[in-house]
Protein backbone atom coordinates (compact mmCIF):
# COMPACT_ATOMS: atom_id res chain seq x y z
CA UNK A 1 0.00 0.00 0.00
CA UNK A 2 1.47 3.51 -1.18
CA UNK A 3 1.54 5.67 1.87
CA UNK A 4 0.94 8.70 0.60
CA UNK A 5 -1.89 7.62 -1.61
CA UNK A 6 -3.58 5.16 0.44
CA UNK A 7 -3.91 2.58 -2.65
CA UNK A 8 -1.60 -0.64 -3.58
CA UNK A 9 1.93 0.59 -5.56
CA UNK A 10 0.77 -0.03 -9.46
CA UNK A 11 4.20 -0.07 -10.92
CA UNK A 12 7.51 -1.73 -10.17
CA UNK A 13 8.65 1.44 -10.73
CA UNK A 14 6.99 2.71 -7.72
CA UNK A 15 7.87 -0.03 -5.67
CA UNK A 16 11.45 0.64 -5.87
CA UNK A 17 11.30 4.07 -5.48
CA UNK A 18 9.39 3.32 -2.33
CA UNK A 19 12.31 1.30 -1.52
CA UNK A 20 15.04 2.87 -2.07
CA UNK A 21 13.34 6.09 -0.04
CA UNK A 22 13.32 3.59 3.53
CA UNK A 23 16.14 3.66 5.81
CA UNK A 24 17.37 0.21 5.96
CA UNK A 25 18.62 -0.44 9.86
CA UNK A 26 20.31 -4.22 8.84
CA UNK A 27 22.55 -4.68 11.97
CA UNK A 28 25.41 -6.05 9.40
CA UNK A 29 24.92 -2.59 6.63
CA UNK A 30 25.20 -0.04 9.84
CA UNK A 31 28.93 0.29 10.38
CA UNK A 32 29.14 -0.11 6.47
CA UNK A 33 26.84 2.42 6.11
CA UNK A 34 28.28 4.70 8.76
CA UNK A 35 31.80 4.81 7.24
CA UNK A 36 30.38 5.47 3.97
CA UNK A 37 28.86 8.58 5.22
CA UNK A 38 32.11 9.46 6.90
CA UNK A 39 34.28 8.88 3.88
CA UNK A 40 31.78 10.63 1.82
CA UNK A 41 32.74 13.61 3.68
CA UNK A 42 36.67 13.08 4.56
CA UNK A 43 36.74 12.74 0.54
CA UNK A 44 34.59 15.80 0.01
CA UNK A 45 37.23 17.62 2.26
CA UNK A 46 39.94 16.19 0.76
CA UNK A 47 38.78 17.51 -2.42
CA UNK A 48 38.21 20.80 -1.23
CA UNK A 49 41.91 21.03 0.41
CA UNK A 50 43.35 19.56 -2.86
CA UNK A 51 41.97 22.27 -4.87
CA UNK A 52 42.92 25.02 -2.91
CA UNK A 53 46.04 23.97 -2.28
CA UNK A 54 46.61 24.01 -6.57
CA UNK A 55 45.40 27.68 -6.53
CA UNK A 56 47.77 28.36 -3.25
CA UNK A 57 50.53 26.54 -5.87
CA UNK A 58 49.68 28.65 -8.93
CA UNK A 59 49.81 31.62 -6.85
CA UNK A 60 53.16 31.33 -5.54
CA UNK A 61 51.96 31.47 -1.96
CA UNK A 62 53.90 28.68 -0.49
CA UNK A 63 57.87 27.71 -0.18
CA UNK A 64 59.45 24.73 -1.96
CA UNK A 65 59.31 23.46 1.68
CA UNK A 66 55.19 23.82 2.27
CA UNK A 67 54.41 22.57 -1.60
CA UNK A 68 56.46 18.99 -0.43
CA UNK A 69 54.45 18.96 2.58
CA UNK A 70 51.32 19.66 1.33
CA UNK A 71 52.10 17.48 -1.32
CA UNK A 72 52.93 14.50 0.74
CA UNK A 73 50.08 14.58 3.53
CA UNK A 74 47.68 14.81 0.28
CA UNK A 75 49.18 11.73 -0.87
CA UNK A 76 48.68 10.19 2.38
CA UNK A 77 45.65 10.88 2.89
CA UNK A 78 44.31 9.62 -0.64
CA UNK A 79 46.13 6.12 0.16
CA UNK A 80 44.85 6.23 3.74
CA UNK A 81 41.51 6.52 2.10
CA UNK A 82 41.98 4.08 -0.66
CA UNK A 83 42.64 1.32 2.25
CA UNK A 84 39.47 2.32 4.16
CA UNK A 85 37.56 2.33 0.90
CA UNK A 86 39.25 -1.52 0.22
CA UNK A 87 38.94 -2.29 3.95
CA UNK A 88 34.84 -1.71 3.74
CA UNK A 89 34.76 -2.91 0.30
CA UNK A 90 33.70 1.04 -1.59
CA UNK A 91 34.22 2.27 -4.63
CA UNK A 92 35.28 5.53 -5.48
CA UNK A 93 31.85 6.01 -7.10
CA UNK A 94 30.28 4.65 -4.29
CA UNK A 95 30.80 7.79 -1.79
CA UNK A 96 29.67 10.55 -4.75
CA UNK A 97 26.39 10.76 -3.44
CA UNK A 98 23.02 11.43 -5.39
CA UNK A 99 21.73 15.45 -4.55
CA UNK A 100 19.01 14.54 -7.19
CA UNK A 101 18.38 17.63 -9.27
CA UNK A 102 21.20 19.27 -7.50
CA UNK A 103 23.35 16.55 -9.11
CA UNK A 104 26.24 14.43 -7.59
CA UNK A 105 27.86 16.15 -4.12
CA UNK A 106 31.41 14.98 -5.62
CA UNK A 107 32.33 16.33 -8.99
CA UNK A 108 33.16 13.36 -11.43
CA UNK A 109 36.69 12.96 -12.21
Amino acid sequence: MCPETGTEAGTEAERNTDRRKRVDLAPDTVERDLVKLVLTIVELLRQLMERQAVRRFDTGELTEDQEERIGLTLMLLEDRMAELRGRYGLRPEDLNLDLGPLGPLLPRE
